[in-house]
């Protein structure tokens, strides 16, 4: 009876196992691998060839939310990523729309071209540095905006059964994060466009246990289960992409940025088609 009830329980838990989430973190590779990428990056890949790239700069992509983890995790680590403005150059990068110019890390860029000037007037100079140096390029975009919200716990629920003392359950959370990205005219001060997005993250726990007794006085008892989070991170990435898409969408739509002869716009009709009122 004993070996029926754990082959039951085992059973239960590999059919949970292979609904939707992945296996257990035990399980996992443990060599690095590439980040994973949502539908979000694909559509940037597949974004229309430009007329003409942008000269766009980013200063900053601020953590606004205000919002840290909850105790007694940490009382002063974020719930949201502070490399957001990592993740914004990456996703302008991608869309092949723009020239991304330096300037979060502007004074160590500074400093660097004047030790190459200094350097210069030293003998035994470096070929490589004895040019004189450029001007450094000007931009005609300016991006800003920020994660402006994180919202914990918008949605919970779950389910479950038990019967003769076996029992399964499932539960889950959703939470949301939500950007705003502005394209800024450098210069004029105007905002050509802004677009704000949100993307949900989804957290699901699943458990399965048995409670009976096998004989008088023995009683078998036993419980299993994990859970897996979607990674915030990856989350914010696949908001910002999309906030990308739909600046480009917006800017192609009001003639602020042409598309190059030829090119496929079925990417920007799938971004322009979700403003649309459902009537």
């Amino acid at each position: 009876m004993k070996r029926i009830l754990l082959t039951l329980m085992a059973v239960v838990l590999l059919q949970g196992c292979s609904l939707r989430e992945p296996m257990p973190a035990e399980h996992d590779p443990k060599t690095p691998t590439l980040t994973p990428r949502a539908s979000t990056y694909y559509d940037l890949l597949n974004m229309p060839r430009p007329r003409g790239k942008l000269m766009a700069v980013v200063y900053g992509f601020r953590d606004q939310t205000g919002q840290y983890k909850p105790t007694p995790a940490s009382s002063f680590s974020t719930s949201v990523t502070q490399g957001a403005a990592s993740m914004l150059m990456d996703a302008l990068s991608a869309s092949g729309w723009f020239m991304v110019l330096e300037r979060e890390g502007l004074q160590n860029l500074l400093t660097e071209r004047k030790i190459i000037r200094a350097s210069q007037k030293k003998p035994n100079t470096p070929v490589n540095i004895q040019a004189e140096l450029p001007p450094l390029q000007a931009a005609n975009l300016m991006l800003e905006g920020g994660i402006t919200a994180y919202d914990t716990n918008v949605r919970s629920g779950g389910e479950g059964a038990r019967y003769l003392g076996i029992d399964i359950a499932r539960e889950y959370r959703v939470d949301q994060v939500t950007v705003n990205l502005r394209a800024v005219d450098v210069r004029s001060g105007q905002v050509l466009a802004n677009v704000m997005t949100s993307k949900t993250i989804y957290s699901v726990a699943r458990s399965a246990g048995v409670f009976k007794f096998i004989e008088f006085k023995k009683l078998l008892e036993a419980e299993a289960g994990y859970t897996t989070n979607e990674p915030a991170q990856l989350c914010v990435l696949s908001a910002i992409e999309a906030a990308v898409g739909h600046l480009l969408a917006q800017g192609i739509e009001r003639r602020m940025w042409a598309v190059a002869d030829g090119s496929d716009s079925a990417t920007v009709d799938k971004y322009l088609t979700q403003y649309q009122q459902p009537e």
